[in-house]
């Protein structure tokens, strides 16, 4: 999987942008929960800015492999990852 660094807005080398957009605190959030959490259990994660187009791509590919469930409420609304589909159809 490639990062999508098509919209990222800080004016920096596209090098930069797959480094910067690596490390999303949702990103961050869904590694620790994964290693932290028991099998089975939803991982929730609130944040106070939209979940950008990678992560929400991440989130979908990770709630596919690891058969957990993500809910990330994020600015505007909640996404539910389940089984590699988000609650918002991809429409946010």
């Amino acid at each position: 999987m490639f990062p999508e660094i098509g919209r990222v807005l800080h004016d920096i080398e596209e090098e930069e942008k797959e480094g910067s957009v690596s490390v999303h605190s949702e990103k961050l959030a869904v590694a620790f929960g994964i290693a932290r959490l028991c099998k089975g259990r939803t991982i929730r994660i609130v944040k106070n800015l939209r979940i950008c187009r990678d992560c929400h791509a991440v989130m979908k590919l990770i709630s596919q492999i690891y058969k957990v469930e993500i809910v990330v409420r994020d600015r505007s609304r909640f996404h539910s990852f389940k089984d590699g589909y988000c609650s918002c159809r991809d429409y946010w």
